[in-house]
């Protein structure tokens, strides 16, 4: 599959079968199913570089070993993230289990960038 990001209806569209015949969307939805493709949200946000991975490894186990009081002494919060410039739950991605951070299967955007409001409650 060329862009996983394409509807099963859009892909319908593009695609013929023999004798230049239409395809279903629903047969396109089966078949990838078949396959092990599977419609899902994406993972939205940075690709992580490998720098970022051992880093975030480095910091995991920095702080397997912490106890309770340990953690007591850091401060969470609750927060609620609301994005004002693209939509976060509608788009989907054809993807089998596993592949949530493969590069072909996260829609990208700046780590910083974007607007969004932060709520702290």
């Amino acid at each position: 599959m060329n862009n996983r990001f394409l509807s099963a209806s859009a892909s319908s569209r593009q695609t013929r079968g023999r004798n230049n015949q239409r395809i279903s969307a629903d047969t396109v939805r089966r078949r990838l199913s078949t396959s092990g493709l599977h419609a899902r949200r994406p993972y939205i946000g940075p690709i992580l570089t490998q720098r970022h991975r051992h880093q975030r490894t480095l910091w995991a186990q920095e702080h397997a070993a912490w106890d309770r009081i340990q953690w007591r002494r850091v401060v969470f919060s609750d927060e609620s993230r609301f994005c004002v410039d693209h939509a976060d739950g509608r788009v989907r991605v054809w993807r089998r289990s596993g592949e949530r951070y493969q590069a072909e299967c996260v829609r990208e955007h700046d780590a910083w960038g974007g607007v969004s409001l932060m709520m702290c409650c």
